[in-house]
């Protein structure tokens, strides 16, 4: 088996969504497509670099690919003549200084990732079914309780509509929500989540989402006054790498928070668990695997994080995207969120997919299934 081509492409989501930091109007994303020759036939993987970070062509063109398509095969397959994405990882490693490591993981993380949907279409089975068999000792699914992203502020939405918003998600099935918070006045803020809870039916169906965007002079006046709501979890209040911010804001909020969909390393990682204040069987840890470095390093990861007591079932994927479906179902993890038409083509999963009480099943789609989402695989084969 071998890596035969590598293909970028960059793509502009035209959104006027904003979240509490910044507008998606001029976000772009990087596409990927990745041929390999299994001695049988040429499989074609695809991955992107989740929504949230702009497209990374330029470090794939000038450094990871090149560094791939010029690897000896001893460099790339296992001892069954597959390639091992472990070894394809630390290829693309070479010649990198340790740190600063978002510049890196998220073209290297993505290139990864498409390279497991190619494997995986070669063994034809769906990814899940692969990660099970290369990763036994976690409790692979085929079943994921997904919560749905949303309640962003947008030009002319009002209270009404946000709750309209929710009571639709609902009527599709979906059990919990997750809404933005901190880009408004507090007093406002608040308004929106007594109507979120109002239109959810009890606190515990929603969860709250900063982006890392409270201010040092309300940021605990937002953990106070939200701490009594019952909420499902109150994600990023501050700054990614702030720890010890989290760990005041914990303190003064009490209820369950998440973090990490910032963070890169596993170093990363382990600082915000132990210095963040962040409480084991309580907090919610997210890794967004496309973008930190791929799916052999998130494993790598993971036992880090158990030696340091922290268990998959407090772990979710960030990113609500038939690549994190897959990953949060191969190893077993928490739940995983979803975002059905707020980000254009890169929004939700398969088009077949039929939620059930909250609940997805996978199919047996060879790979990630991008095949199953017809607009979005139109972009990928149209990659040059």
């Amino acid at each position: 088996m071998k890596i035969i081509d590598i293909k970028e492409e960059s793509i502009k989501l035209n959104l006027s969504l904003s979240n509490s930091m910044f507008s998606f109007k001029e976000m772009t994303t990087s596409i990927v497509k990745v041929d390999i020759d299994d001695g049988k036939s040429i499989q074609t993987g695809f991955a992107f670099n989740s929504t949230g970070r702009y497209a990374c062509g330029a470090q794939m063109r000038n450094r990871f690919i090149p560094r791939l398509l010029s690897a000896s095969e001893s460099d790339l397959v296992d001892d069954a003549g597959d390639i091992d994405t472990k070894k394809a990882l630390d290829v693309m490693l070479v010649g990198e200084k340790p740190g600063g490591d978002m510049e890196r993981s998220v073209p290297i993380g993505t290139i990864e990732t498409a390279l497991w949907d190619a494997i995986s279409k070669s063994k034809k089975l769906p990814l899940y079914k692969y990660l099970s068999q290369k990763f036994p000792e976690y409790n692979s699914t085929n079943r994921m309780f997904c919560y749905v992203g949303g309640g962003y502020y947008d030009v002319g939405k009002t209270i009404n509509d946000l709750k309209d918003e929710i009571k639709k998600n609902f009527e599709n099935g979906y059990r919990l929500m997750k809404i933005k918070i901190g880009g408004a006045p507090i007093k406002e803020d608040i308004r929106r989540v007594e109507a979120a809870i109002e239109a959810a039916g009890s606190a515990d169906n929603i969860a709250l989402d900063a982006n890392g965007g409270l201010k040092k002079d309300n940021i605990l006046t937002y953990a106070k006054e939200l701490k009594d709501f019952g909420l499902s979890w109150f994600e990023e209040p501050t700054h990614p790498s702030n720890f010890s911010s989290y760990k005041e804001f914990i303190s003064n909020y009490e209820g369950s928070v998440a973090g990490g969909e910032n963070l890169y390393s596993t170093q990363d990682y382990l600082n915000l668990i132990k210095y963040g204040g962040f409480r084991e069987n309580k907090d919610l840890l997210q890794i967004d695997i496309p973008q930190s470095y791929g799916i052999s390093y998130f494993n790598e990861a993971l036992i880090e994080l158990k030696k340091n007591n922290w268990n998959v079932n407090k772990i979710m994927p960030h990113g609500g995207n038939q690549m994190s479906l897959h990953v949060a179902c191969g190893f077993g993890l928490s739940m995983c969120e979803a975002y059905p038409n707020v980000f254009g083509v890169f929004s939700g999963y398969d088009d077949e997919y039929q939620l059930d009480d909250g609940y997805i099943d996978l199919s047996d789609r060879p790979g990630i299934g991008f095949e199953g989402q017809n607009e979005l695989y139109r972009l990928f084969k149209d990659i040059k």
